[in-house]
């Protein structure tokens, strides 16, 4: 196996409200909550980690925040996803994202500055 081979693809981040695609794989739900208005059958979730969520305190102070505060929300996420339980979370999503497609699902409506895009920038390796 090639070094490029063993390297997480890049997943993609898409709304979960979206309809899916053929092209989508696995489909990871990434947000502690479920989304609203959206029955679990429409939803086409593969899995849903909530210990790879970001905290609830965590999720409460970025929406609370004024102003641009995405850096210093993606830094205490970070610190989060280095706890054990969030870890292993993570690694499960690297595993998958090395076996084929891997799309993270988010209610958030600016997905490139959430959670989702956290995830993104470590999985890439």
């Amino acid at each position: 196996m090639t070094r490029a081979a063993s390297r997480p693809r890049r997943p993609k981040i898409r709304r979960i409200y979206d309809p899916a695609e053929p092209g989508d794989g696995v489909r990871v739900l990434v947000d502690r909550l479920w989304p609203r208005g959206l029955s679990k059958a429409d939803a086409h979730v593969d899995e849903w980690p909530k210990s790879l969520t970001p905290s609830t305190v965590l999720r409460r102070w970025y929406h609370a925040a004024e102003g641009d505060a995405y850096e210093e929300f993606r830094q205490r996420y970070e610190a989060e996803l280095a706890e054990p339980e969030a870890a292993e979370a993570l690694d499960r999503l690297r595993d998958l994202a090395r076996k084929g497609p891997l799309t993270l699902l988010t209610a958030s409506k600016d997905p490139e500055r959430s959670h989702a895009a956290v995830l993104v920038e470590l999985l890439k390796g």
